[in-house]
């Protein structure tokens, strides 16, 4: 998943941004909303990529069309969903593709997760040597280690590795392949790795070979779980799936027969409102929650098969980054 995004995608030479700038709350809503592939492909404009961040204080939302849309449609649409207020400071512009990514990436500084730093190749020479370091660059896939999602994710990790280290790892919707990267550089074993897209699935793969680890980390193109190659290394004693909610209700039982007993199963891509639907299509499989981080907005859940958890507080976050109380995660 992007570090600010919704949806992976592969674009053209040059591309429409429609971007504006609103309140933290009208731009989750959008994210929410904008995660239906159906209200995007309305304006018949090719692929699309949505991204959300927050800058100074105000929440920037960016939708990037491979072909020019119905301004009059997308400014329609947008008021619908948001208000009238969105509707009219909407700016479109068109940029080349690869600038948005490189912009986005430029100067964002190592993130430290536990026991690994993410980093760009400026970085490099920076990574202690007590860390292990994954370096990821500017591309046409998503996934740096700054989002909150990929961070719970790296978070969730740190801690299985504390206790114990699975042989038999998947990360259904790599992107980047930052997350089948760090397991494979900390446990040096073998990872499946996969994406609908292919160009996240070379951009990945590219990646694996920068950080010494093409070996280890197999990276697939497919379009679901029941695909041969995931079915033949089955069960996984870890599975990553950090994408969104639709998806990870309904990829709930195939993970859950794809899991060996006592695996870890960490998803992510869910906001605080979605975290109970979330919790409520794995437990009805008999899934226990371990662990729910909160970081940035955004949820990442730790779930164990066949094991009585607890809900706690992530390992070294503060009450803003850790364990999600209440509603969003009853124990």
């Amino acid at each position: 998943m992007n570090d600010s995004s919704t949806q992976i995608s592969s674009l053209a030479a040059t591309s429409v941004l429609a971007w504006f700038v609103t309140d933290g709350s009208t731009a989750r809503r959008l994210l929410d909303a904008l995660a239906d592939e159906a209200l995007l492909e309305v304006f018949k404009a090719g692929e699309t990529a949505i991204a959300v961040f927050e800058e100074m204080g105000a929440w920037a939302v960016e939708i990037y069309f491979e072909r020019p849309p119905d301004e009059d449609a997308v400014r329609m649409l947008l008021g619908d969903l948001a208000g009238d207020a969105v509707r009219e400071c909407i700016v479109f512009t068109t940029i080349a593709a690869r600038d948005w990514v490189a912009h986005s990436l430029r100067g964002l500084a190592p993130v430290a997760v536990g026991r690994f730093v993410i980093h760009g190749a400026h970085d490099r020479n920076g990574v202690p040597p007590n860390r292990i370091g994954v370096e990821i660059e500017a591309a046409l896939a998503f996934g740096t280690g700054h989002h909150g999602t990929t961070r719970g994710c790296l978070m969730a990790l740190d801690r299985i590795l504390k206790r114990r280290h699975p042989r038999r790892i998947l990360d259904i919707g790599t992107g980047t392949g930052v997350l089948a990267i760090a397991a494979a550089r900390a446990m040096r074993r073998p990872v499946l790795a996969g994406d609908i897209d292919p160009v996240s699935v070379r951009v990945a793969r590219d990646n694996a070979r920068l950080n010494r680890v093409g070996a280890l980390v197999e990276i697939i193109q497919g379009n679901g779980l029941s695909d041969r190659r995931v079915r033949a290394r089955a069960p996984f004693d870890l599975i990553f799936a950090n994408i969104l909610l639709a998806p990870l209700k309904r990829l709930a039982k195939p993970i859950r027969q794809l899991a060996a007993p006592g695996a870890h199963i960490v998803v992510s891509g869910l906001l605080p409102d979605h975290t109970n639907a979330a919790l409520a299509a794995y437990r009805a499989l008999g899934l226990v929650l371990e662990l729910c981080i909160f970081l940035d907005g955004w949820v990442t859940l730790l779930l164990v098969q066949g094991v009585v958890g607890s809900v706690g507080r992530a390992p070294g976050s503060s009450p803003s980054a850790g364990a999600v109380r209440g509603s969003a995660c009853p124990p």
